[in-house]
């Protein structure tokens, strides 16, 4: 069996993590009357607030946590797979984790993927962020084994880095996502070249729930979640920054056909990089 029907949770997660957790919740079983199989939703899905003090309120540890415990509930009621893109945690050595999890129809977490690379950025508009003041990095890329096929985690920023991706398609890999809450200055720039250029180099699906509009620390995300085919084209987008959903078909046997066109994955070859003796000698 290698077709299922997945959905992208749009949220607007504010400060209050009992209501994200709803809305969340709301959209979820929409998405599931609508027949999806595997629903992802964005990063910071349980709460997204710019104050690390008001962050550290919010949150507790994953053992305690009364949102990834709700949603396991609701993945066992409703025998689907829900991928949280990301939740804030509390570590055990008190720092905070930017934590994505995949929960089985059985409502047993089945994996867990802390975002690798920080946004650390000066952005052109005066923003600011500096995410590696409140979160600790991940050192691992997740797969994951769905029964339609392998899963890569990765997280929003990640997106930037190829190689994660590259190396979660060379290691099985037909379905890769990116479940984000993209600026919106960044995202009317880059946001579908990105998701769809990871898409086009790796043969495979690509899956990103988006957080979307003016939140209410201030920031504003840019929302168009979206599901991105093999050969590169948009197969399903929410066209705006409001809180909804969508839902594509995916068969996997589309990523064998783009890999077999053009064998990316196989025609690589190892490389050095030129110039270092003449570099050295210049210094």
């Amino acid at each position: 069996m290698s077709v299922f029907k997945a959905a992208c949770i749009q949220l607007r997660s504010g400060k209050s993590a009992p209501e994200n957790i709803a809305q969340a919740e709301t959209l979820i079983r929409s998405a599931a009357r609508e027949g999806a199989h595997y629903v992802q939703t964005p990063e910071m899905t349980n709460v997204l607030v710019r104050s690390r003090d008001e962050l550290l309120e919010q949150i507790t540890l994953e053992a305690e946590d009364p949102s990834l415990a709700r949603f396991r509930g609701v993945a066992k009621e409703l025998l689907l797979w829900i991928h949280l893109g990301s939740l804030a945690i509390l570590r055990d050595d008190g720092k905070v984790a930017n934590r994505g999890f995949l929960i089985a129809p059985d409502g047993e977490v089945t994996a867990r993927y802390d975002k690798i690379h920080m946004f650390d950025v000066d952005l052109p508009n005066g923003e600011s962020w500096r995410e590696s003041a409140t979160y600790e990095p991940g050192l691992v890329a997740e797969i994951v084994d769905l029964p339609w096929g392998k899963l890569g985690m990765a997280v929003c920023y990640d997106v930037r880095f190829p190689s994660i991706f590259r190396n979660q398609a060379k290691a099985g890999a037909k379905i890769l996502t990116m479940p984000a809450a993209f600026t919106r200055q960044t995202g009317e720039a880059h946001w579908h070249v990105l998701q769809r250029a990871r898409a086009i180099e790796n043969g495979a699906f690509v899956i990103s729930a988006a957080q979307g509009g003016t939140h209410e620390d201030g920031r504003e995300t840019y929302g168009h979640s979206l599901i991105v085919d093999p050969w590169g084209a948009v197969i399903a987008e929410l066209d705006h920054d409001e809180p909804g959903f969508v839902s594509a078909e995916i068969n996997l046997e589309d990523a064998a056909k783009a890999r077999s066109r053009i064998p990316v994955l196989l025609n690589e070859r190892p490389f050095g990089i030129g110039g270092q003796e003449r570099l050295e000698m210049s210094e």
